[in-house]
């Protein structure tokens, strides 16, 4: 813990000025703000934080953790966030809060450059606050990179599932990549909703694009059959190659339950059957 008697904040407040000029000279020398629009706002978040800063009771033996800090912890999120979406990086992230250490060491040697005590305890107390700010800020740095790439591979495995309509009663989900569980789970959802938007009594989902079928992508093609089944709709799988039969085969996946087509045509041709539709060519 930091010496009680050693009030840092305060001299935020009494050379926020000077503190802020440096502040902003090492941050512009780093390029931690990119382009002139950047820099304008660069300035506005330094000017809130240090106003937050030392507002802040510098004595509080609850820590940075205590409710005292909250509008600091907020605007730490928050500045990571905006940082997050204009695509900078975790270290320039991070870069705007330990700069600050630098322009805080240079006005506490004006402070207690005569006490050297009080300067060690001064200097130990700033390593410590700013440490703990700019741990803070990675942090929520990442967190919000990690929301955002899950959100990201979210939107992007929607957009690979999408459910088509091919004919009256009849939809066609085509799969392209790695079937796993959360991916399962998606199609299963989008897939039961769609049946029971439109009514759909037969399903086809189309595997061409599924570049393996092991046992895991069986089971969860069995388990989207069965979901489909409890609808009370029926289910074809097409897009079965050679290669895909004997994989299946050599892993012992009973599928003789399940209508397979080879190709998505033929899967369309036997769902138009079974629903009373009869296709005819033409005659010149």
């Amino acid at each position: 813990m930091v010496d009680a008697n050693i009030d840092v904040l305060a001299v935020i407040r009494k050379y926020r000025e000077e503190i802020r000029n440096e502040w902003e000279e090492g941050l512009t020398a780093q390029n931690v703000g990119s382009g002139r629009a950047a820099l304008v706002d660069l300035k506005e978040q330094m000017f809130e934080f240090l106003n937050l800063l030392q507002q802040c009771p510098p004595k509080d033996p609850s820590g940075f953790d205590h409710y005292a800090w909250q509008a600091v912890r907020r605007f730490l999120e928050e500045f990571s966030r905006v940082r997050v979406s204009q695509g900078f990086s975790s270290e320039q992230t991070a870069t705007f809060v330990f700069s600050l250490k630098k322009p805080l060491f240079t006005q506490i040697r004006k402070e207690f450059g005569h006490d050297s005590d009080s300067l060690a305890s001064a200097t130990w107390a700033i390593t410590e606050i700013v440490d703990q700010l700019g741990l803070y800020t990675v942090a929520a740095f990442q967190k919000t990179r990690e929301d955002v790439i899950g959100r990201q591979q979210m939107e992007l495995l929607e957009l690979s599932t999408p459910v088509v309509k091919l004919w009256d009663g009849i939809l066609a989900l085509p799969m392209i990549g790695t079937l796993d569980s959360a991916r399962t789970q998606l199609v299963m959802e989008s897939l039961l909703q769609r049946i029971v938007e439109t009514g759909a009594e037969i399903a086809i989902i189309d595997i061409t694009g599924v570049p393996t079928v092991d046992t895991l992508v069986a089971q969860h093609l069995l388990k989207t059959v069965t979901a489909i089944r409890l609808m009370g709709a029926d289910c074809i799988i097409s897009g079965i190659r050679p290669q895909i039969a004997q994989t299946v085969v050599h892993l012992g996946v009973d599928l003789q339950d399940v209508t397979t087509k080879a190709s998505l045509a033929d899967a369309l041709s036997l769902a138009m059957k079974r629903s009373g539709f009869s296709i005819t060519k033409k005659s010149e």
